[in-house]
Formats: C-alpha cells, sequence, structure tokens
C-alpha cells in the first residue's frame, strides 16, 4: 500500500482530466474539492487490488449527470445545499442499507472532477483507495464499465442529490435500466447527483477492473507538470511516454453544444494551426469526446482515447472553452478489454449510432 502526499494526488487529477476526453467534469472543481484536504495536510492510503481482501466490501463513489457551465439552475434558488457531497451521502445510504461497513473505495472513471470525488469520499471516510477503474478513461453511461462487461451487478446503489435527498435503489432489471433512474433523478436534481454503485466483495471486485489506472493517471499528471516545469511540448511528452499519437492542433472556430435528457451533445470545430494549417478536424462528443474527423473522414473512434491539451499545456474539458481556444489533440490506447467482442459491443462506435467498425489509432 502506497501513502499518496499532495502532490500524488494532484498529478492524479491532473493525468485524470486528460484521460477524461473531455469529460469527467472540470479539473478545477476537482482540485477545489481536495483543497480542504491539501490544506490539512492530509493523505491518502492507495491500495493494490491484489491486497484487497476476498470477503471486504469495495463501494464506487462517483458524480453523474451534465452540470453546465453557468452555474445552478435559477429553478433551483431557495433549497439549501447539504453540507456533505452528494457522492459521500450516497456511500453512507447504501452502506446503512447492506448492513456491512465499507472497507475500501474505488473510482468509477477517470476524470478530474469524478476522480476527485473518490479522493475525496475515501479521505472524508478514513478508507483506502484501490489502484484500479472499471473504465480507463471517462464514459458517459453507467453502464460503460467493465463491471458491466464481467456481468456484475451495479445495485445495489445509493443516488444522493445536492440537497441532502439520499435515495437507495435495491435492484433494477439491468444497467441500461439503471441508467435511466439515475439520469431521471439528475435531471430533478440540477443535472447532478451523487451516486455509490457496485457494492461488492473484494473477490469479485478483483476480477472486474482495469489493475493500475491509478497510478497510469497519475504517471501522466507527472508527464505533465515536469513537462510545463522545464518548458517543453505537454502533448509530445505525454505521447512518448504512453505510446499515443498527436492528431491535430487547432483552433475552435465552432461549439455547437446541447444539454438533453441528461448528457452534453456537441460538436468541436477546429480550423488547423502549424503543420495543421489548412485543414479542419472535428470531435463529436456525448460528454466525452466520441469520434474525430480529419477533413471530413473519420481519423479515430471510441474506445480509443481522443484527449486535448490547450496552448498552456492545461487539460481541456467540455463546455469549458471558448470559440479561439487552440488545442492540441491527442490520441491514446484504449485499455484492452474495450476492444473485446463484449467491450465493443458496450462502448464501440456502433453503440452510439454510428455503423463503422472500430480500428484501433496504431493498427491504421
Amino acid at each position: 500500500m502506497k501513502e499518496l502526499n499532495k502532490q500524488d494526488m494532484i498529478d492524479i487529477l491532473y493525468g485524470c482530466a486528460v484521460l477524461g476526453t473531455g469529460g469527467g467534469g472540470p479539473l478545477t472543481e476537482g482540485l477545489e474539492k481536495m483543497q480542504k484536504h491539501f490544506d490539512a495536510g492530509e493523505t491518502l492510503k492507495l491500495m493494490d487490488l491484489e491486497e484487497l481482501p476476498d470477503d471486504e466490501y469495495v463501494a464506487t463513489p462517483y458524480g453523474c449527470g451534465a452540470p453546465s457551465a453557468s452555474g445552478m439552475n435559477s429553478e433551483f434558488d431557495g433549497l439549501e445545499l447539504a453540507s456533505e457531497e452528494p457522492a459521500v451521502l450516497a456511500t453512507k445510504a447504501v452502506e446503512k442499507y447492506i448492513g456491512k461497513e465499507i472497507y475500501a473505495i474505488g473510482s468509477t472513471e477517470l476524470g478530474g472532477s469524478n476522480t476527485a470525488e473518490a479522493l475525496h469520499a475515501a479521505i472524508e471516510l478514513g478508507l483506502p483507495l484501490i489502484d484500479a477503474d472499471p473504465a480507463g478513461r471517462s464514459v458517459p453511461e453507467l453502464q460503460h464499465s467493465t463491471y458491466y462487461v464481467k456481468g456484475v451487478p451495479i445495485c445495489p446503489m445509493g443516488v444522493a442529490t445536492r440537497f441532502g435527498e439520499k435515495i437507495v435503489i435495491q435492484n433494477v432489471a439491468n444497467d441500461l435500466r439503471a441508467e435511466a433512474i439515475v439520469r431521471a433523478i439528475a435531471v430533478a436534481s440540477d443535472n447532478m447527483v451523487g451516486v455509490a454503485d457496485h457494492i461488492n466483495v473484494g473477490k469479485v471486485i478483483k476480477k472486474s477492473l482495469i489493475p493500475n489506472a491509478i497510478t497510469y493517471a497519475m504517471e501522466i499528471g507527472k508527464e505533465l507538470r515536469e513537462a510545463k516545469e522545464s518548458g517543453n511540448d505537454v502533448a509530445e511528452a505525454i505521447i512518448k511516454a504512453k505510446n499515443g499519437k498527436v492528431l491535430f492542433k487547432g483552433e475552435v472556430t465552432d461549439f455547437p453544444c446541447e444539454t438533453r435528457e441528461g448528457f452534453n451533445f456537441g460538436e468541436i470545430y477546429l480550423k488547423g494551426i502549424e503543420d495543421f494549417a489548412n485543414e479542419k478536424y472535428k470531435i463529436w462528443l456525448k460528454n466525452e469526446n466520441i469520434m474525430a474527423y480529419r477533413n471530413g473522414n473519420i481519423d479515430v473512434t471510441a474506445p480509443d482515447l481522443i484527449c486535448m491539451i490547450d496552448e498552456d499545456g492545461e487539460p481541456l474539458t467540455s463546455p469549458n472553452f471558448s470559440i479561439g481556444t487552440k488545442m492540441t489533440v491527442i490520441v491514446l490506447p484504449s485499455p484492452e478489454i474495450w476492444k473485446t467482442k463484449e467491450g465493443l459491443a458496450c462502448f464501440g462506435p456502433r453503440h452510439f449510432g454510428f455503423d463503422i467498425d472500430y480500428i484501433p489509432f496504431n493498427e491504421k
């Protein structure tokens, strides 16, 4: 078991913001969520997946929804905010329901804000964080999870709003139904709720997750930090360290985006700069970047990771940029489980309505 200090946790969140592929929540929110822990000099235990006892329970807390960049909707004015984070409230609610103490916390995806939910919950509850993840990136839907691919039930699951309302969902027909229910609660709660799900024992958890995912994020965050400190190109440093590729360098010319059914849907249009002058790029997103097109032709698709770095070396998330923002678009390799038949059925292009086969970017 490792003990993570402030810098380790900051590196993790920066790495997760890169791996968030435009989603996973704003990095600024994640850092703000952790600031009180940083100020108090608190540390966090990071547990190797194999250290998890077979009969101890794990909970996976996170935020779910599509928060607006402009702040809370005025229709919720006057509602008192809860004193604890929704994901922590959701964890406590489901722990009470099962009548067993939670032994460790797991992340639900790698994202600048959502992974901070797991770090924050682990410190608040005095529990270790598992060095593993069920996505290896950020993903838009609850069933986009290695738990789903492995057939691990999502219930029981706790759901809590930022106003303190708590619900325990005892059973659902399947993960798609869980997605619909949680999204409906989020839509009624300013498009954001806290969730704690996949409450299960170590012998199940250890067979279901992508190991060393938190360490992977921390390594990317460290590469980013050291590249900035030395004045080197952040995107180049990351792709060199993690076998990625620069896809495009460009300036945002348009970003039509709408929130519906609890998701952000949008397209990012770029005009090329530097070596990509006179070229065009488009990214289609559903919370996360899913499809990328170069000069009108498909370039890269999920489950490969389409990541965005701004001209200052900062990871970008949607919709937290504007017309004129300059970025480097990079791609990192997908975790192997998403390349399987079962993984692609869950998280390949066809799931999102695109009638094409997935081809790994490094095999073209």
